[in-house]
Parts: C-alpha cells; structure tokens; sequence
C-alpha cells in the first residue's frame, strides 16, 4: 500500500530483457533505502514491485508479461527518471490517497499547456474506464496522487504545482500509469449491481 507521495526520482541505470521478462535496476540517493530488504514493496511509476537485489544506491525488480503489457515500465530506457516511492507504514501520514500500486492501465498525454508557476496535462485513457474517472476525483498518474480537473468523454485535466513538477517525472512524460480510486470503482459497481438487480 502507498499514498501516492512520491518520495523522489530513481534512474533506470540498467535493463536485462528476455521473453515477456526484463529485470529493472534504478539508483536512487541511499537515503531511499535505508532498511529495504528483500521482498519489500516499492512503487516505481506507481507500480508496485517487489525488490529482488539491491546495494547501497540501487534496487533491483522483476517484472513479467502482465505488468509489461499493463504499464509503461517496458518503455523505459536506462537513463529515464521513474517516480519512487516506499510502501505505507502503520503510522505515517497519509499526504495523498490510499494507492496499491496496481495499474489499471497507461493513459496519454495529449496536451500541455505551460505558465509561469504550474502546468496543466490533458490525459487520453481508455475508455471502459470513464465511469471511475470524476471531477475533482482522486487518481494516481505514474505513481502520483493527483486531483482529476475537467473531464470531457475520455480525457481529463491534471494540474500540476511547481513541487509536484520537482519531485516527479510527470513534465517529461508521455505515457503515463494510471490506478483509479478504489473507492470510486467500489461505489461505481455496487451501484450499478444494485440498477441491474432491480431491472
């Protein structure tokens, strides 16, 4: 479990890719990984990953056929930023939402528009997922948690403080994870069970 507070940004320093397989390292400061161990959870791109080796500077995942075809992480190149963050301790502050770490699907960024202190991202998602996608709604983007602005058909709004910008990979990117609210999905599909049961 994660809160969508991305702790800092990891390098992809090196990739080992085999059929429907590739072995992820990432270097992060040391001071992320203070106490990891082997079989930890750590979200990269708000994937939730389970650590496999590590040093004092990097970690080391396994990711198989369904979180490749699922995410973005078989996109990235060595030398790409991904967004880090440690799983949920009973106790810590819970700053952004209750995120798994278990993507639905990737969405497109299909639009930026740039100021002086924020930027605001138009994202495309697919479509059978527009009913858990609502205004002012929690959603995690690569790991992130964020508030949905404007929804039209299959694409909403995000925008993004400077903070945010500092801290993750989200100016860069193109294709990005997307988890919705559990909670929204729950409530969406007791409701419609409820609609159809009384048809």
């Amino acid at each position: 479990m994660f809160t969508g507070i991305v702790q800092t940004l990891g390098t992809v320093t090196q990739i080992q890719d085999r059929e429907s397989f590739r072995q992820l390292t990432v270097t992060v400061a040391p001071q992320h990984l203070n106490k990891v161990a082997l079989g930890a959870s750590i979200a990269i791109n708000g994937c939730c990953l389970t650590v496999v080796a590590f040093d004092e500077t990097t970690v080391t995942f396994d990711i198989i056929d369904e979180t490749l075809r699922l995410t973005n992480l078989g996109e990235l190149n060595v030398g790409d930023l991904v967004n880090f963050e440690r799983s949920l301790k009973v106790g810590d502050e819970i700053g952004g939402h209750y995120v798994s770490g278990h993507v639905h699907c990737t969405g497109k960024i299909i639009e930026r528009v740039e100021s002086s202190d924020n930027l605001a991202l138009w994202v495309e998602f697919p479509e059978q997922y527009k009913p858990y996608v609502l205004p002012k709604g929690f959603i995690s983007v690569n790991g992130a948690s964020l508030t949905i602005g404007q929804v039209v058909g299959n694409q909403f709004s995000l925008h993004l403080i400077p903070e945010t910008l500092r801290l993750t990979n989200l100016a860069q990117a193109n294709w990005v994870n997307l988890e919705f609210d559990q909670q929204t999905i729950t409530i969406v599909e007791t409701v419609e069970r409820v609609l159809a049961a009384r048809q």
